[in-house]
């Protein structure tokens, strides 16, 4: 039998793969923890400079300034406020730059050496440079640390999500890749509430941290991905694996066996990485389309969260409502992707285009107007439709390729969409040129991702690809023809 029929056998979403998922989903909430740090520990306090000394020294200048509110962060301790301010975005740009090695380089490991070591060493490491965050002495370790930390975060989440994937049946992809990232979300607002109630930043920034102490514990138990052993030509393993998951899922013992993963007899199959999507022309194609989509769902997503966090209020609400703004894309995004009429690619596209006239179409809308259709709320639906198109995206890419790189194709595509995460707070000041420029930028971003999205193929109830020679094997490609004329 084929792989998806052993899912199928011993249950594609049973209770045990529920448990493993769950483990897996939870762990978002330590990463987005991680990834909002910086929002709340390198937030500036009011503060008020005593004018009396007309001292020019930095030394003396920093004796002479008085923080006002009740928090503490890195700028408060070590008064990286006038001259020195630009070091609190430069410990957020090395977390991102973190992200972007991070991405590139646990992809293929993970895809050779296995999935389970690969993040089981990201989130080790992850937790001890976290610890390293909390005791910086001076500032040049904790951004060091920080450097350290990305390198971990994004390289354990793009494993951990592809984990999710692999241990279920492909009919659920779409729920456990929308609730991984449901669950970043909310993260982010527990983030906000931890904050609102500790206010010293080195006990905020472990308490956070701790949270990967305990996901470790329960990662170490987790099994390897059936699917990569599968890929991998390790079909016993990959046999007794599902047999240990239907004893688990309560199902009798039953005798599985897998037909051999096309091409996995050739010796170089399990050195698969980025040289092979290069070198494939259909996965070449597909990565440079899907690089430019990741780009811009990444520089609207992060440049339209720019714009709400220039919000005036409370940091801590402000921050909480910019997680659970996004939380209802993910059901209205999962209601389409599994409808035939729609499916994934035209789904995305939807949300794209939809993301990048709504920017567009604030540019006609006053500042402030007391109306109900505003700059506000119309900047909101953007982000909306961004959020959920970014959701789909992982998901649509993760069907797009083979087993054996999958994780060096999410990587590539997740180091573009760094890139825009980088750019996207430079967008804003090209406010200097016209005061639309900005808006501009994201709408035609997000019209023109969505109309190459068009380009690549459904892959809604269609045939996972395990090995490369699947891409252009008979049925797959029979299959894929057929339900092509399907959807359209």
């Amino acid at each position: 039998m084929d792989l998806e029929d052993a899912f199928h056998s011993v249950g594609e979403f049973g209770s045990y793969q529920k448990v493993l998922v769950t483990c897996l989903v939870l762990l978002q909430i330590y990463a987005a923890c991680q990834c909002m740090l910086i929002v709340l520990v390198g937030a500036e306090p009011r503060y008020l400079v005593d004018l009396e000394s007309n001292s020019a020294g930095q030394k003396d200048f920093v004796t002479h300034v008085k923080f006002a509110d009740d928090f503490t962060s890195i700028v408060s301790e070590w008064f990286l406020i006038k001259e020195d301010a630009y070091k609190v975005h430069l410990a957020g740009s090395l977390f991102f730059a973190g992200l972007l090695i991070g991405n590139v380089s646990f992809g293929p490991l993970s895809d050779k050496l296995g999935r389970k070591p690969v993040f089981l060493a990201g989130l080790f490491l992850e937790v001890i440079f976290g610890y390293v965050t909390c005791l910086a002495p001076n500032y040049a370790v904790f951004a060091a640390s920080r450097l350290f930390v990305g390198v971990m975060n994004g390289g354990m989440s793009l494993v951990s999500f592809v984990l999710t994937q692999e241990y279920v049946g492909k009919a659920y992809w779409a729920l456990t890749g929308s609730v991984t990232n449901l669950t970043f979300a909310v993260g982010i607002t527990c983030y906000a509430l931890m904050g609102y109630f500790v206010k010293e930043w080195r006990s905020l920034a472990a308490a956070a941290n701790s949270f990967g102490v305990l996901f470790f514990l329960f990662a170490v138990m987790l099994p390897e991905s059936p699917r990569w052993l599968y890929a991998q030509g390790n079909t016993e393993k990959a046999e007794k694996l599902l047999q240990y998951f239907a004893l688990r899922n309560g199902n009798e013992r039953s005798a599985i066996k897998l037909k051999p993963c096309a091409g996995t007899e050739k010796t170089n199959e399990s050195s698969r990485g980025v040289l092979d999507i290069v070198k494939n022309p259909v996965l070449r194609w597909r990565t440079v389309i899907l690089m430019y989509v990741w780009y811009v769902c990444s520089l609207v997503y992060y440049g339209l969260t720019l714009n709400t966090s220039e919000l005036q209020g409370n940091q801590y609400l402000n921050l909480a409502l910019s997680g659970l703004v996004e939380v209802p894309a993910f059901p209205v995004c999962m209601y389409f992707i599994e409808k035939p009429w729609a499916g994934r690619r035209k789904t995305m596209a939807g949300f794209l285009v939809f993301s990048g006239l709504a920017c567009i179409f604030t540019m006609v809308l006053p500042e402030q107007s007391e109306s109900f259709l505003n700059t506000a709320v119309i900047a909101l639906c953007g982000k909306l439709a961004v959020s959920a198109a970014f959701n789909i995206l992982y998901i649509f890419t993760s069907e797009l390729y083979p087993t054996v790189v999958r994780s060096a194709g999410l990587g590539i595509c997740a180091m573009s969409s760094r890139f825009g995460g980088i750019l996207a707070p430079f967008v804003p000041s090209m406010r200097s040129v016209s005061t639309s420029m900005p808006f501009v930028v994201f709408g035609v971003s997000g019209v023109s991702a969505g109309i190459l999205d068009l380009l690549l193929p459904e892959t809604l109830n269609k045939p996972i690809a395990e090995g490369m020679d699947d891409l252009i094997s008979p049925t797959y490609q029979l299959l894929d023809a057929k339900k092509t004329v399907q959807v359209k």
